[in-house]
């Protein structure tokens, strides 16, 4: 027999059901092939091919490796910090993930992985910096000034200082000494 708590938590997860199916169906109702949503969606893919053009490509492995990893963290930080009330996101590229896919899963990692491979002797402290500043101060402004992200309790400088930890971690995947051959 189910517990008390064990009963509310199952009420929880049928009250989140039925409030996803209202959010995909208002989603597609005023979210879908909005230019707010191609704008999403080019900033998902466009990244990625030019990318997949320009970067070094006997590095790759390493690069991916970094980028993987920012994906990972951004996505599950966000996703953290949607859920603890931060922020919102309007204009999702799919209804059914609550972060943001093109800052996630594409504008972040790739925009590390090019850092990296830019003047890859330059500092990583002085690298780590810029990213973060450039991801903290222009890239959140302009997602904030197009209607893509509303910020509840959150401040810039709070992602600085995880922007920079980030690329740095990032900069210690691409560039260790654990990449030898099999």
């Amino acid at each position: 027999m189910k517990t008390n708590g064990i009963q509310k938590i199952s009420q929880l997860f049928k009250q989140l059901h039925e409030i996803n199916n209202e959010h995909i169906q208002l989603w597609t109702e005023y979210v879908l092939f909005t230019w707010q949503w191609w704008l999403g969606l080019g900033l998902t893919i466009i990244p990625w091919i030019v990318w997949v053009i320009y970067r070094k490509k006997d590095s790759t492995l390493r690069l991916l490796s970094a980028g993987f990893f920012m994906m990972f963290i951004a996505s599950w930080l966000d996703s953290l910090g949607i859920q603890l009330g931060f922020w919102e996101y309007h204009y999702e590229v799919i209804p059914f993930i609550p972060a943001f896919i093109p800052w996630d899963l594409s504008l972040i990692p790739v925009m590390t992985m090019v850092v990296l491979q830019i003047k890859p002797h330059v500092s990583r402290y002085i690298k780590g910096f810029l990213f973060a500043l450039i991801a903290a101060y222009a890239a959140e402004p302009f997602f904030i000034w197009v209607g893509l992200y509303n910020p509840f309790t959150w401040e810039h400088i709070y992602s600085l200082p995880i922007f920079f930890i980030l690329y740095i971690v990032s900069h210690l995947l691409c560039y260790g000494k654990s990449y030898q051959p099999l």
